[in-house]
């Protein structure tokens, strides 16, 4: 089935398209669906969006419509986010929307301009793509019929459903959740119509939440990887490095985990030379035929706490993945880091390797725990004895990778996922995730943690080497930190007696932030609050004909303006958990192999272009139009759009499965009293999160009895008006464990009184005194 986003494609402002052709692309060989290709072309052509011509069809240029994503909020709030990235985000009215819902592809027209502060607002008239055919619903019966609630808020309408329906409902079940599927979208005052698919259970188990969840992101349809043959790397221009003693780190012990490189160190002048070896996909895998069309539209491998969700089939994972004592075939990125830490060289090229050992937590808990000039060797290190100089220099590498990323602006904060029984390979650190702009700090004995520092310098040697050549590829990159937002973080700090040492203009960096709060006994709660405060990371495309680099960035991707944290790469490092890697791999693959290394053949010498500053030796071109054209298709925006929703959904899975763990692990709490830390407070109470799992609950202003109570929002503290009792972030206290609501991830708590207090039994139930002025003068005025 074809959408309207699917045939706009097809179509350029340049040149005319056949129907027929179109038809023919889009595989439209029944008749229905090339009668419903004709009406979606006649809509087009009345809206003015598309022109017929005795060629074909043309896309309109200079159109007034802006194609756009639709974001809406529980509180009914809709925006049309514009997919070129251009001008600001349109404002959309409830009965402007046209029956489009959340995540929809659209087609808008700006109906006011933007005033003052004031969104531009604006018209849906088409929608393009609908981004939810599946629901996570809850049944209902209203007035006899039955109907089906989306748990997410953001979907502004129920779904009508068949009668047969009623054997999935349960009277005496007070959640009756189910997945629906939709058969009918809304349109004019016709209602949605679906049926459901299947009941979720909420006493699964594990299993259950994991596929409650997965249903959730629209992650539940899992297909089986088409049969495609594997291609075998060839031996041409590969270099042998079977005998160099190459380490594999790993932490995650899964059979079915991603594959991670593989590494060698060496000392070097006060620095080290390091080699990393990438397991190869795209030597495998050939582009546009089933098996990457399949890894597309996978996009990412998912850690569903101690099992995985894979990106790559078992057959492609089996040929990629390095063990010890076999050789494979590799991408080598040779790097030479010097004494600061800063990439003083790099080459790329393709080897074969033999790697010797894996490296695991309890190797590095014991190299740690060994005393410096103790000879005896721990039982634990004994199989890697021979190695254990090789791993303390590339111990000895990450940190000074580390050290100079400091310099750079990194950002640590320190914010591990929970150690819950069933997150245990959640909670290794994901190596070149990238979810989030800050890192966690530095671990010695997690070995992921060791080899993510090293792999983001093999990510930045990339994107500079693109930069160098021109070519295209996709980086990751970060919007720059709102300086207002930064002050606030600055000022709930200055609250808890932090002391800080702001610039002239009283704005503190995000890093000089995360360095304040290192010694805070406060640390996890002002992290929290920073990492709130920083725009997530997305993918980019590096497009060498635009300029996409903006004034404040140096070709390095390091930032000269201290209030950025921006520090661009190319990730290429872990095709097995990202499909922007496989893409990148790509593209160095092609240069590799395809890249004209000399002018004419007359000339003997070649150029290697896998080498830091091969293009001053340079003046043709590298590529043929067909593999530029390639390059540019597979970077193009509607492959970013498209990863950058998967990566979104990977980041949303990730953190509701962490939710919905600790909610569990808290259910058995349930009427007990436990010590908690306040982790955030609003105008509506504050949240606490339960020790020793974190999980967050939220004390509502109502049910703190005792006063009134007036929020103060520059010191993040509720403070009570006759007794000055004060409720501030980073407070311990004792909460009673009141509700639990597992399918919204929400924990109601109260705030424990201990003996000797004296709660005024004559006031009336709590209210609000905020110290913004308008609130306040509401209340009074009440």
């Amino acid at each position: 089935m074809f959408s309207s986003a699917k045939l706009l494609e097809q179509l350029s402002v340049e040149k005319a398209q056949e129907q027929k052709k179109i038809e023919k692309i889009l595989k439209l060989s029944k008749k229905n669906d090339r009668q419903k290709l004709e009406i979606a072309v006649q809509a087009f052509t009345k809206l003015g969006i598309i022109q017929k011509s005795d060629e074909g069809l043309l896309r309109v240029a200079n159109s007034s419509f802006l194609e756009a994503r639709l974001r809406c909020s529980s509180k009914g709030y809709c925006f049309a986010v514009r997919e070129d990235g251009a001008g600001e985000d349109i404002y959309i009215r409830d009965q402007f929307l046209n029956q489009a819902w959340n995540g929809d592809r659209v087609l808008v027209t700006i109906s006011r301009e933007a005033v003052r502060r004031r969104s531009p607002e604006g018209i849906v008239h088409c929608i393009l793509e609908r981004s939810t055919s599946n629901l996570l619903s809850i049944l209902e019966l209203e007035e006899g019929n039955l109907i089906a609630t989306p748990l997410d808020d953001r979907i502004l309408s129920t779904i009508q459903l068949k009668e047969s329906d009623i054997t999935f409902y349960e009277e005496s079940n007070k959640e009756n959740l189910v997945e629906v599927e939709i058969d009918k979208y809304p349109i004019a005052q016709y209602d949605p119509v679906g049926h459901v698919v299947r009941p979720l259970p909420l006493d699964g188990g594990s299993k259950g939440d994991i596929d409650i969840l997965l249903t959730k992101n629209g992650l539940q349809n899992e297909t089986l990887s088409p049969r495609s043959t594997i291609k075998n790397p060839t031996d041409k221009n590969r270099r042998d490095l079977t005998s160099q003693p190459s380490l594999l780190l790993r932490s995650w012990g899964g059979n079915d985990s991603p594959p991670l490189p593989a590494l060698y160190v060496e000392p070097n002048a006060g620095g080290v030379k390091l080699w990393v070896h990438i397991p190869s996909i795209a030597e495998r895998v050939s582009l546009g035929n089933n098996l990457d069309h399949w890894l597309f539209t996978r996009s990412e491998a998912h850690c569903l706490g101690e099992i995985w969700n894979p990106l790559l089939s078992k057959n492609l994972t089996k040929a990629c993945k390095f063990e010890p004592g076999i050789n494979n075939k590799a991408i080598t990125i040779e790097l030479d880091i010097t004494a600061q830490g800063e990439i003083n060289d790099w080459e790329f090229y393709l080897s074969e390797i033999r790697p010797v050992a894996i490296i695991n937590k309890l190797h590095l808990e014991s190299l740690q725990s060994r005393k410096p000039k103790s000879r005896a060797t721990p039982v634990a290190l004994k199989s890697i004895k021979d190695h254990l100089v090789q791993l303390q220099t590339t111990i000895f590498c990450a940190k000074l990778i580390l050290n100079d990323e400091k310099n750079r602006g990194l950002i640590e904060l320190d914010l591990p996922s929970p150690e819950i029984g069933n997150l245990e390979e959640l909670s290794n650190q994901n190596p070149e995730s990238e979810i989030e702009q800050w890192k966690l700090p530095f671990n010695e004995c997690d070995p992921q943690s060791v080899l993510a520092p090293i792999l983001r310098a093999a990510n930045r040697a990339w994107y500079n080497h693109i930069v160098a050549l021109k070519l295209p590829g996709i980086t990751i990159q970060s919007d720059n930190v709102d300086t207002g937002t930064l002050t606030d973080v600055a000022k709930s700090a200055i609250a808890l007696d932090l002391k800080l040492e702001l610039d002239e203009e009283g704005i503190p960096s995000a890093s000089e932030l995360s360095k304040a709060f290192v010694n805070n006994k406060s640390r996890r709660v002002l992290d929290k609050l920073l990492s709130h405060a920083l725009p997530m990371p997305v993918l980019v495309a590096f497009n060498p004909t635009f300029k996409d680099i903006t004034d404040s960035i140096v070709p390095d991707g390091k930032s000269n303006n201290p209030l950025i944290t921006r520090d661009i790469q190319a990730p290429i490092c872990c095709p097995g958990l990202h499909y922007y890697d496989i893409i990148n791999q790509h593209i160095l693959i092609n240069l590799l192999k395809e890249g004209k290394a000399r002018p004419t053949n007359r000339i003997k010498t070649s150029v290697k272009l896998g080498r830091k500053n091969c293009q001053n030796e340079i003046n043709w071109p590298i590529l043929n139009e067909t593999l530029v054209s390639l390059h540019n298709n597979i970077t193009s925006e509607k492959i970013i759009n498209y990863l950058n929703i998967q990566h979104k959904k990977a980041k949303t899975l990730r953190n509701g499965l962490i939710s919905m763990s600790q909610a569990r692990s808290a259910e058995p709490f349930i009427g007990e009293m436990k010590e908690a830390v306040i982790s955030g407070v609003q105008s509506y109470g504050f949240f606490a999160e339960i020790k020793p799992t974190m999980a967050e609950g939220l004390v509502h202003v109502s049910s703190l009895n005792d006063d009134w109570y007036e929020y103060r929002s520059r010191q993040s503290r509720l403070v009570g008006r006759k007794s000055k009792k004060i409720y501030q972030l980073g407070d311990v206290l004792n909460v009673k464990v009141i509700k639990i609501d597992i399918l919204r991830n929400q924990i109601d708590l109260e705030a424990y009184e201990t003996e000797g207090e004296d709660p005024d039994n004559n006031l009336e139930p709590n209210s609000i005194i905020s110290d913004d002025k308008s609130i306040s003068e509401t209340i009074i005025e009440d």
